[in-house]
């Protein structure tokens, strides 16, 4: 690690005022705690600036120009074009409705891959058009530590095959997928290649033209934002679908084109600020940190803990899913709870996973460590991970 890499992260904690509470909480893949300066760009704007756009006053104007920086910053986090950014109330209303949107263009027998990785919001869309338009559904499996089988992938692709979905990281085990690879298998077979980068938002940083994806779509709620939805596309695409909107609905920017009423103002102001927080800490920074911690809960886990996925921190994010033995998930949940440790339990929905694992209904322990936690409440929680 280098020394420009170190994480402060008793001073990143002193800008959250939730942190300053005895809940340690590693229920960050459930939406992450938020720095009070996000808090107070949401309620600066309602104090200042709150109005609808269209108006020859200066609220109003102050509202449209914080929609364009709130597009400038998009962008910059995706690794887009301003006008390829596309706000809605979160990733899952989002997926369905740009996957209605694409699907315009399909027929029946037409088929989509998913994958056994995903988050349901990556998954359930294209199942209600398979039942509503006759599509094809593929499920891509995973091997037996949660890697995406990029062989089977590639036996499913055909040139019926109009889109390849699939996580950028799996928010049930953490488990990073080849992001250019399947892309690129996607694409020669003419399919789109639909990421839903909702779990690795908080983790590393985003290039859509890096990766090389046609759509993808991420929720500023998990990267210490307001709850809120983004998303982008290829332009061409964007121009050529024809979108769900009211008439007098402008044509530009593109992806104003798929935003469906008012946007939430407030929101798009503490979504700048999130971005801006994230500036200021850097992921080199983060990602180091969470590595580090990553690599601590690994090497802790007591025997009795029974882990789901890779077994270091190689390929994967600082997610990790888990079952004790003998103990249900919600009895291992509340217990924590009752010692001031947040995590979740179940199938976080990801269903798929939790199939494929033989889980259901119980599905697993999740402890997310994101860049606010710290080795301290790493070790309060494989301290009490032991005492069951």
């Amino acid at each position: 690690m280098t020394v420009e890499a170190k994480l402060d992260v008793d001073a990143v904690r002193r800008r959250f005022s939730a942190l300053q509470s005895p809940l340690a909480f590693f229920d960050g893949p459930g939406g992450t705690q938020v720095p009070d300066e996000v808090i107070d760009a949401i309620a600066a704007y309602l104090r200042e600036s709150n109005a609808n756009v269209g108006g020859p006053y200066g609220t109003s104007r102050a509202t449209e120009a914080l929609i364009t920086r709130a597009r400038l910053t998009a962008a910059e986090f995706l690794g887009c074009s301003p006008d390829e950014t596309i706000f809605g109330a979160n990733m899952s209303t989002l997926n369905f409705a740009l996957t209605r949107t694409a699907a315009r263009e399909f027929s029946a027998g037409d088929q989509v891959l998913v994958t056994r990785l995903d988050h349901d919001a990556n998954v359930s869309p294209w199942l209600e058009l398979e039942h509503d338009l006759g599509l094809e559904i593929g499920f891509v499996d995973i091997d037996a530590e949660c890697r995406l089988d990029l062989d089977d992938l590639e036996r499913q692709l055909s040139e019926r095959t109009k889109v390849v979905a699939f996580p950028v990281a799996s928010n049930a085990v953490g488990t990073l997928v080849d992001v250019p690879r399947v892309a690129e298998l996607a694409h020669s077979v003419g399919a789109l290649a639909w990421a839903d980068a909702v779990h690795y938002a908080p983790h590393g940083p985003i290039d859509v033209a890096t990766l090389g994806t046609d759509v993808l779509i991420c929720s500023p709620y998990k990267f210490y934002g307001p709850h809120l939805g983004v998303a982008c596309a290829r332009p061409d695409l964007l121009e050529r679908w024809r979108p769900y909107k009211v008439r007098p609905a402008p044509e530009q920017p593109l992806g104003h084109r798929f935003e469906t009423g008012t946007l939430p103002h407030e929101l798009l102001a503490g979504f700048v600020a999130a971005v801006d927080y994230l500036r200021t800490i850097g992921w080199e920074a983060i990602e180091a940190h969470e590595e580090e911690l990553g690599e601590r809960f690994l090497a802790g886990l007591p025997e009795t803990c029974e882990l789901y996925g890779l077994p270091t921190m190689q390929g994967r994010v600082s997610t990790f899913a888990f079952n004790l033995s003998g103990q249900s998930t919600r009895e291992v949940a509340e217990r924590l709870g009752e010692q001031n440790i947040a995590v979740w339990h179940g199938d976080y929905y990801a269903v798929e996973v939790m199939r494929r694992l033989e889980l259901e209904p119980e599905g697993a322990v999740r402890a997310g460590i994101v860049h606010y936690n710290t080795a301290e409440e790493v070790d309060r929680l494989l301290e009490a991970l032991s005492a069951f």
